[in-house]
């Protein structure tokens, strides 16, 4: 009963948050969600194997419900467009899985690069599908601790980097007007920019690989 108690306290606050303009600290945990749902999605479409821990998922028939599937949506898109990019990861960026900070600091890197010229949904989208690229890699090495690792990454650098442009357009739920209109040649206003962040990804492995100085 305690467990159905917390699942309906946690649907009642997404809802709540949904009303109303969000904070900072739950734009920031709602990215979380939105990355663990997105990776778990990626985990069972990979095939790959692994004990998922337990969380506060998007609550069905919630808005925040309605984000991850309309995120995951378009993340196929892209994927399908640049598959190459969203695939190996680890193997692209020539690092060890084997090291929180050296994960961590490619991750980090490689969001840096994407964002450089600009804030788009389609960048957004493009930055959950490297997190979840990535974490099937971890998952793949038997490094499935650093699933974590990723999420807590994308939740710092939404914190640090994207929360005032998810603020001045109401939140995540902004999302969902990518896909109002469902004619596939009018989808190019958030796909065209994912597509240009291909460039700036290369620049990250490029960036990644230089030796300190």
């Amino acid at each position: 009963m305690e467990v159905l108690r917390r699942s309906s306290v946690f649907a009642a606050e997404v809802m709540e948050v949904f009303d109303r303009s969000p904070t900072d600290k739950e734009l920031v945990s709602q990215a979380k969600a939105l990355c663990r749902d997105y990776i778990n999605s990626r985990l069972i479409q990979a095939g790959v194997s692994w004990s998922k821990p337990e969380y506060n998922a998007p609550v069905p028939g919630g808005k925040l419900a309605e984000v991850s599937t309309i995120l995951l949506r378009l993340g196929d898109e892209l994927e399908y467009i640049r598959p190459n990019v969203y695939r190996n990861i680890a193997r692209q960026l020539n690092i060890s899985l084997h090291s929180e900070s050296v994960v961590s600091d490619a991750f980090l890197a490689v969001a840096a690069q994407i964002f450089t010229a600009g804030i788009t949904w389609g960048k957004v989208v493009s930055l959950y599908a490297v997190a979840a690229g990535l974490a099937v890699d971890c998952v793949r090495h038997a490094q499935p601790a650093m699933v974590h690792t990723i999420v807590d990454c994308l939740g710092e650098f939404v914190r640090k980097t994207l929360v005032t442009w998810l603020k001045r357009r109401g939140g995540w739920a902004d999302i969902t007007k990518c896909v109002v209109n469902t004619d596939p040649s009018l989808r190019s206003h958030w796909l065209v920019a994912a597509v240009c962040s291909f460039g700036h990804f290369l620049k990250a492995i490029f960036f990644v690989l230089l030796p300190e100085r």
